[in-house]
């Protein structure tokens, strides 16, 4: 028996070595294509000028004037803040496929998917960009800098965000990244998230590699002190310093009335906003806590849940001023909407076990050393009529990206290092 644990023992520790090994590797290619250490790496003082940003604009292919708002046109320049584990990767497909549709022009990272995360964002990191340049949509994963980011954008831009629950988001982020977090190595015990939250400070220290992803996320994701306490006067005024950068602020818990508001915000249409929602969790692997343990987790992430409850009182008020009613009647239309086309595009109605999907283009990104993510078959025989809008709604984040233009030669050379050495 102890032969057994034996070989168990050097089992893990071979694959803990691996493991550090692989950090070490990402970081050094993350340190040589980092833009921060490079020629480009301060702040950019070019903007991008009114004129120019008239231009752009111009140049949009934009619908017909049939199927416009006689209030108002459609919002084509927008900023969005994407949130980790905040459904914000069923945001991103929405404006993939805004943007593409109407030939808008993005502002793209360069080898990843994400602006160099977590280092703040620097406007340098944009894919071949040169002081001065105008873009429609900025959309990928960023620690948040509006300086920056309002240097690529016309004025008249739409700032989003979008929030979730902070103990369902510790949850999912607890699990979702915890190979990727060294603090965390050392818990025993089959429920190593109740382990954590019993004693956070024993697996916790500010400024350890990848420690953001453990306290306060949301707060770090805006570029803000993710270890400050609740109680601490900087949290309030934080919060009230990013409410003047936003126009909305999605919920992941209201997803539905979130994108009726963001189409009534944008004058979208219904069928601007349809989904199927990405990047999903199978059931199995969400820790569902104890009422004891949701308050430790509350307490844990103290400025986020300030955050979270500010932010949720101006979306209700922002409900009221719709309309409750019509509210009502927008989010029966969209589920009817996006029911029917559950039903033209998706194989056996619903979301499956990686393992399960047939097509590598609809293979969602895995997190370490599982596959918990589920993503979605799509029909064979579809109306070519809805061919090309089921495949876009299908295409997770990564593919999408490559899709249209952006080398992910960082991202994939991650991938294929993590299920090297953790095989799922």
């Amino acid at each position: 028996m102890s032969g057994i644990k034996g070989k168990k023992c050097r089992f893990v520790t071979q694959r803990r070595i691996l493991w550090v090994l692989l950090t070490s590797i990402i970081l050094v290619l993350y340190g040589l294509t980092n833009p921060r250490q490079g020629k480009n790496g301060v702040s950019q003082p070019g903007t991008c000028p009114l004129t120019v940003a008239k231009l752009l604009e111009a140049n949009v292919s934009m619908p017909s004037q049939s199927t416009k708002s006689e209030e108002c046109s459609p919002k084509v320049n927008i900023m969005f803040m994407k949130t980790h584990k905040t459904a914000s990767s069923t945001i991103l497909n929405i404006l993939f496929r805004y943007g593409e549709q109407h030939q808008l022009k993005f502002a793209f990272p360069d080898g990843r998917n994400d602006f160099f995360y977590p280092s703040p964002f620097l406007c340098s990191q944009v894919k071949d960009y040169s002081p001065g340049d105008c873009f429609n949509i900025v959309c990928n994963h960023m620690r948040f800098d509006h300086h920056e980011v309002a240097k690529l954008l016309p004025p008249d831009a739409v700032y989003i965000t979008i929030l979730r629950d902070p103990v369902s988001l510790f949850e999912s982020s607890f699990h979702y990244y915890r190979r990727a977090v060294p603090l965390t190595w050392s818990i025993d015990g089959e429920d190593k998230l109740a382990e954590f939250l019993n004693n956070p400070q024993s697996f916790y220290s500010t400024g350890a590699f990848n420690s953001f992803y453990l306290k306060n996320m949301l707060f770090f994701d805006f570029g803000l002190d993710n270890n400050l306490e609740a109680d601490d006067p900087r949290v309030m005024s934080d919060i009230h310093n990013l409410s003047k950068h936003f126009h909305l602020v999605l919920f992941a818990e209201y997803f539905e009335e979130s994108l009726v508001l963001l189409k009534d915000t944008l004058c979208w249409t219904t069928e601007d906003i349809l989904y199927f929602k990405m990047n999903a969790r199978r059931c199995s692997s969400v820790s569902h806590l104890t009422p004891e343990l949701r308050e430790k987790a509350l307490q844990w992430n103290g400025a986020d849940w300030r955050l979270y409850q500010y932010f949720n009182a101006t979306f209700w008020a922002r409900v009221e001023a719709y309309g409750r009613d019509r509210m009502k009647q927008e989010v029966s239309e969209l589920r009817r909407r996006n029911s029917e086309m559950q039903d033209i595009c998706i194989e056996d109605g619903g979301a499956v076990e990686a393992q399960k999907i047939q097509d590598r283009r609809f293979q969602p990104w895995q997190p370490i050393g599982e596959s918990s993510i589920l993503g979605y078959n799509m029909k064979k025989n579809i109306d070519l009529k809805f061919r090309t809008i089921c495949e876009k709604m299908l295409t997770p984040e990564i593919q999408y990206l490559s899709d249209l233009g952006v080398r992910l030669w960082l991202t994939k050379t991650w991938g294929w290092l993590k299920d090297a050495v953790f095989t799922v």
